[in-house]
């Protein structure tokens, strides 16, 4: 890597939020600050050499398979240009765990791609989102630094463990058992374990996302006390092509739930077991009856979709 730029692809979130009253942290409209006018409101960024681009301005619970297809694209894109050291997303808190994932399947980059947001708005007394942006880039200029990370209250989390788990504080990301890669600490970085290890099928899977007509329809049902099996059922006579289970502790399934589970895979939808478990990882046993995945639900829904587009 020859270069010192930084390209910062914008998709909207919380950090381009914008709210009636400075005081006001959850009542505002997420999405409302183009990129070039939220960078420029950060003194700290002065002497970093950066280009810009808006990919999207979503809130995130409202982000689409179209919008991850043409950042992954802006992202290789960038990613193959000599002079950029590395690139910045911002993004929603709410989705980007899975935005993060499915950069982390379908790209292979031996830089870094940073994704970063805000619990607060840009509005807030005092908004958190100019913080975690001057993080995100001292980690892309990094030395060494590479594959899809997140940055967050100052927390650095691959992109196969990230998770949101608190609905308002600031620090609302957590990395579970794996623990975090590291911290950023007066922009230095400190370093806990290896940077994330690239995905060695993502290069094919991007061709396919590339090509791809129709994205196929996966979806997440829970198995809880007293789970049974008409919402399989339903989902199946819609035409479902997959379906991810989240189940109880080691990826449990009730009865009524897995007969539901076993005739959908019989039909030829694709069926898998994750956990609803926050932290650990579904172990599979001799008498499994369904595959498992090895990451959280909304991450194993991604897998399977990818793995349907191949």
């Amino acid at each position: 890597m020859t270069g010192k730029k930084i390209a910062v692809l914008a998709t909207g979130g919380t950090l381009a939020g914008k709210a009636a009253s400075a005081h006001d942290n959850v009542g505002y409209t997420a999405a409302q600050v183009g990129v070039d006018e939220l960078l420029a409101s950060i003194p700290a960024l002065q002497g970093f050499s950066l280009v810009t681009e808006q990919v999207a301005q979503v809130d995130s619970k409202d982000m689409t398979f179209d919008i991850w297809r043409k950042l992954a694209v802006r992202c290789a894109h960038w990613l193959a240009q000599d002079d950029i050291r590395g690139v910045v997303i911002t993004h929603g808190t709410d989705t980007l765990e899975e935005t993060a994932f499915f950069l982390h399947c379908v790209l292979a980059p031996v830089k870094p791609v940073v994704l970063t947001c805000a619990m607060r708005p840009a509005t807030a007394l005092v908004p958190d989102g100019p913080q975690n942006i001057v993080d995100a880039m001292s980690v892309a200029l990094a030395e060494g630094a590479r594959g899809v990370v997140a940055v967050c209250a100052g927390t650095i989390h691959g992109a196969v463990d990230v998770a949101k788990q608190h609905t308002y504080r600031l620090d609302a990301f957590t990395s579970g058992d794996a623990g975090a890669v590291g911290y950023v600490e007066e922009r230095q970085l400190r370093l806990l374990r290896d940077w994330p290890a690239a995905d060695a099928g993502a290069t094919a899977v991007m061709q396919k996302v590339i090509s791809a007509g129709r994205w196929p329809r996966v979806e997440i049902v829970m198995n809880h006390a007293g789970a049974g099996g008409a919402m399989v059922e339903a989902l199946v006579a819609q035409g479902v092509d997959g379906l991810v289970v989240a189940g109880t502790g080691n990826g449990t399934v009730s009865a009524d739930l897995m007969a539901a589970l076993q005739a959908a895979a019989a039909k030829g939808v694709r069926v898998v077991r994750a956990t609803r478990c926050a932290e650990g990882q579904v172990i599979a046993h001799a008498g499994d009856r369904l595959p498992a995945s090895a990451v959280a639900p909304v991450k194993a829904r991604v897998e399977l979709m990818l793995s349907l587009l191949a």
